[in-house]
């Protein structure tokens, strides 16, 4: 079988609906729309969300919460992910962009004290959790705010 032979399964391809084209088609003049009204005028017909008159769903539904609007966006990065970087690094968030180990900076980098740190690193971030702090210290390392 050679690519120019290949043909989609009988059956598979359909010809569109032709509306509109004539009486012989079976959909000419009002193209099955009928006469007049709602559903015959272009845009016509109710939303998805229309129930009849009844109050809808998300209308009927409670609001809940509230977007704070000055919210920092903080990305977390877990300690153990920095065992990475070569002993006696200086890893800064840009570098964690790079590494993939984070897919953006938002409003800083904080870093937690989850897994062990095997590598004496300088580790430079925006925030940092008291563990992870005393873990970077004890390989020998050191948390720098910046």
């Amino acid at each position: 079988m050679k690519l120019y032979e290949l043909q989609p399964a009988p059956g598979a391809k359909k010809a569109p609906k032709r509306v509109g084209r004539g009486i012989g088609s079976g959909l000419g003049k009002t193209s099955g729309k009928g006469h007049k009204g709602q559903k015959a005028r272009s845009g016509g017909g109710k939303g998805p969300a229309f129930e009849g008159g009844q109050t809808p769903l998300q209308r009927r539904l409670p609001k809940r919460g509230f977007t704070n609007i000055f919210a920092k966006e903080i990305v977390e990065v877990s300690l153990e992910k920095l065992n990475r970087f070569e002993d006696g690094t200086e890893v800064t968030p840009q570098m964690l962009l790079e590494a993939g180990i984070i897919r953006k900076l938002g409003d800083g980098v904080k870093i937690l004290g989850n897994g062990e740190l095997t590598k004496k690193l300088i580790v430079k971030g925006n925030r940092f959790s008291k563990s992870a702090v005393a873990k970077i210290e004890k390989a020998g390392g050191k948390a720098e705010v910046i």
